[in-house]
């Protein structure tokens, strides 16, 4: 495996390493926080914080986990010699880039209800903008067509915006019961989306060949499902040559 190669399973590595487990003690807490505010379970009282304070950490790192995979997918698709729009370009998607960093970072730490709406509603922007370009595979951008509700893209753009409501919305869900019932909603929406993910990132894996692999790999026909054949190999000199 070359380097671009190993950049292309970060994505998919720091999903499996850090995000789905993180998910698993979320999920756990989460249900035990109900069980000690609802059946009254003899429960640590700091089950309901130790919840809110991982699902922030999970919602972070759900954005981040995709803009590391949204910046490698346009910084590899092409040669940076041959990067379409130039410099130009390249420093404007940056500025996308780190100003949608810089927007989670404050919609962590802003606590005033209208700023949190700003900074939540820059970061979905920018996630959106950098998955808008053309260098983003996506199986399809229609929603009528099955191959929309298929796409690993757009499942993940819904979880990354459920991820920032409930980091945007963390202190009305504290205090409000209806607030709550809307996180729960949306908390078992993410949890379906989050299972999608994981299906259709095993499919798309399949799909990617190695670097040294895609001349031959983008060659075949899908529909035929023929391949044209490998170039021979060079011949073996002859001993003692």
């Amino acid at each position: 495996m070359e380097t671009i190669d190993w950049l292309w399973i970060l994505h998919p590595a720091l999903a499996v390493v850090l995000i789905y487990p993180l998910i698993g003690m979320v999920v756990r807490l989460g249900i035990q926080a109900r069980q000690r505010r609802v059946d009254r379970a003899k429960l640590p009282p700091t089950t309901g914080r130790d919840h809110a304070d991982l699902g922030q950490w999970l919602s972070a790192g759900v954005v981040l986990v995709v803009l590391v995979a949204l910046t490698v997918v346009i910084v590899t698709k092409q040669p940076a010699e041959g990067f379409t729009g130039g410099g130009a370009r390249a420093l404007q998607l940056l500025l996308v880039l780190v100003g949608t960093v810089v927007s989670l970072l404050a919609l962590w730490q802003v606590k005033a209800k209208g700023y949190r709406l700003v900074f939540a509603l820059l970061t979905w922007a920018g996630v959106l903008g950098l998955g808008a370009q053309p260098e983003v595979w996506r199986l399809s951008d229609n929603p009528l067509s099955a191959e929309f509700w298929q796409s690993h893209y757009w499942a993940g753009v819904g979880v990354v915006g459920l991820m920032i409501f409930s980091l945007a919305a963390r202190p009305e869900i504290l205090k409000d019961l209806r607030w709550r019932r809307l996180h729960l909603t949306a908390s078992a929406l993410a949890a379906v989306l989050f299972l999608v993910q994981g299906i259709t990132g095993s499919r798309d894996l399949l799909e990617i060949p190695l670097s040294w692999q895609k001349p031959t790999i983008f060659g075949c026909d899908s529909v035929k499902r023929v391949c044209p054949p490998f170039a021979p190999a060079d011949p073996a000199p002859p001993v003692g040559s």
